[in-house]
């Protein structure tokens, strides 16, 4: 009943600090005018207010104030140094562009607070493919790949209006049942905090007189603190895992489809990008959300929906396999999987030269019907028109 309270209180408190403050930092980024203009790979056509990330990272301060004593090992005291790390640097890079390297040096230095604190140790895989004990410099290589990984697949699924939001929501819902399941209150209320906040903003990104992009601030901190928690996921206990709805060995892979969508999308953009003989941080219009938006012709909102919706199913179905099959057997299923959605995104021509050509003769195929349309109704008007002054005439 306490961590109810709590919970509803901070949501509650984080959710309107949040609220309150958007349209703050709207007023002034368009003083200022630091608004992000549109190019040829924006999804969006007007100037528009950036920086709502900025909400994001003092309302997870003030969370952590709150719930600061409730963690274990001061895993808060831990957070708070990479949090603001990434926060100065995503702040730069959405008003003065950085480079990626110097952007992953940022990301290494904020992670190595958290690998230090013994809190997020990863002892044991607990037998998935028959692995158990783990050395800690192990658990170092993969704990920091994992969260850097992590942090760079959140950041480039930040491309069209709501679905960064929306993939975070579901993400952060499923962890703060796992975290309450096992009694890890102080990271459920880390969760409720951050999702509180991504609802708040989704309202203002789907507005079309109020909108504003959370940028590279934004999804950056959010990348990270999904990263923490998947990391602590990784870390939990045995003893930990008893009231969860499935085996233990297979943590693995319910993190794995957990964060499906950025994963997928940023292994799929990759390999696209080298196919074409360009470096994966290469920028274009090659991301799944752009292919529904280019090629399917869905509206941002749509797509973001779907891409929400998919996330929240694959999970579903991971755990419901997971409280019976083996993790070899999920695997299987996973790699399926992954290589049909291949498949399909991967049929068609991803070569950006001919995308734009699509993407333009598209438009001016819209631009055509709406002129025929246009034509046609003045001239429907006009007929209109005649019959009624001959009916005139004749009376």
């Amino acid at each position: 009943m306490f961590f109810l309270e709590t919970a509803i209180s901070l949501f509650i408190g984080a959710f309107l600090l949040t609220y309150l403050t958007i349209p703050k930092i709207i007023s002034v980024v368009e003083y200022k005018r630091l608004m992000d203009s549109p190019n040829n790979r924006s999804s969006h056509t007007l100037r528009t207010p950036t920086l709502g990330g900025v909400s994001f990272f003092y309302t997870l301060i003030f969370a952590l104030f709150f719930i600061n004593g409730r963690d274990a090992f001061d895993e808060a005291m831990y957070i708070i140094p990479g949090l603001t790390i990434l926060f100065i640097v995503g702040l730069k890079d959405d008003l003065v562009v950085i480079s990626p390297g110097a952007k992953l040096i940022s990301q290494v230095f904020a992670i190595s607070f958290i690998l230090a604190n013994p809190s997020f140790t990863i002892h044991s895989l607990n037998g998935f493919l028959n692995i158990n004990e783990i050395p800690y410099y192990l658990y170092l290589i993969i704990g920091g790949f994992m969260m850097i990984t992590i942090i760079n697949s959140y950041n480039l699924i930040d491309g069209i209006d709501g679905l960064a939001s929306i993939v975070g929501i579901v993400i952060l819902v499923i962890y703060t049942t796992i975290f309450y399941l096992t009694e890890e209150y102080f990271f459920a209320l880390l969760a409720i905090a951050l999702n509180a906040s991504l609802m708040s903003f989704l309202g203002f990104n789907l507005s079309s007189d109020k909108k504003i992009f959370m940028g590279d601030t934004g999804s950056l901190i959010v990348g990270f603190i999904i990263s923490v928690l998947t990391l602590k996921f990784l870390a939990l206990r045995p003893v930990a895992y008893t009231d969860l709805p499935f085996l233990l060995e297979n943590a693995p892979l319910i993190a794995i489809s957990i964060l499906i969508v950025p994963l997928f999308d940023t292994a799929r953009v990759f390999a696209i990008r080298i196919a074409n003989k360009k470096g994966p941080f290469s920028p274009d219009r090659n991301h799944t959300h752009h292919v529904l938006i280019d090629y399917w012709g869905l509206t941002h909102k749509q797509a973001s929906f779907i891409i929400g919706c998919f996330n929240l199913l694959f999970v579903t179905l991971f755990i419901v396999l997971g409280s019976t099959a083996k993790n070899l057997g999920m695997v299987i299923m996973l790699v399926s999987v992954v290589i049909f959605l291949g498949y399909i995104f991967f049929k068609y021509n991803y070569n950006f030269t001919t995308l734009k050509q699509k993407i333009l003769l598209k438009r001016k195929v819209k631009r055509f019907k709406s002129k025929v349309e246009e034509k046609s109704s003045k001239k429907r008007k006009m007929e209109s028109k005649k019959s009624e002054d001959s009916s005139i005439d004749e009376v």
